[in-house]
């Protein structure tokens, strides 16, 4: 094996081609085009899913103040404590906390919101989040699922599939975290 020397490294040139902040400000961007607002909620999202889910939903409130159509979008990576023995991942229980904080202080418009791995994989499920809105919730309740009960033993997959709010991509070839976005109209 050749000797390497600092010199050898003289000429290198390293160029980020993907981050988490390329893709936020790619949606931004784009959500800037069509919404009257655009909020960035956050710079690196971490931390507990449930406190996240929190924080998240205090910004969307604040941000359905605002006239026009709003976006609210952030990126990153927050864990999961494991309660319970159910299916499911971050993102998936993220969206489903997002859904039942929405029962106890309403956004007071219509909404959608996605959490969603850019890999199209959130833990060891199929799917790659979920996409709620201000019915999720009464959806899988009518559908035979309690979504307090689901979220307190980590069977967010579960309780997202029967209401139809499971966000399956398949795999992307790519990984630079998750995003979170909040579309109000």
């Amino acid at each position: 094996m050749p000797d390497v020397t600092a010199t050898d490294f003289y000429n290198v040139e390293n160029v980020v081609i993907g981050s988490n902040a390329i893709s936020l400000r790619t949606v931004a961007d784009k959500a800037k085009a069509e919404f009257d607002s655009v909020v960035r909620a956050s710079d690196w999202l971490e931390g507990d899913v449930l406190d996240a889910a929190a924080e998240l939903h205090r910004i969307a409130r604040a941000a359905a103040q605002r006239n026009g159509r709003v976006a609210v979008v952030c990126g990153g990576e927050t864990t999961v404590r494991v309660r319970g023995d159910g299916k499911g991942g971050r993102n998936q229980e993220l969206a489903l906390c997002f859904a039942l904080l929405n029962e106890l202080q309403p956004i007071g418009r219509p909404w959608v919101f996605l959490s969603g791995g850019t890999d199209g994989l959130d833990g060891p499920t199929d799917a790659a989040g979920g996409i709620v809105d201000a019915g999720s919730s009464d959806w899988m309740r009518q559908n035979g699922h309690d979504p307090i009960g689901s979220l307190e033993n980590n069977d967010s997959y579960h309780a997202l599939a029967c209401s139809g709010d499971l966000l399956i991509t398949g795999a992307t070839g790519t990984n630079v975290a998750d995003i979170q976005i909040v579309l109000m109209s």
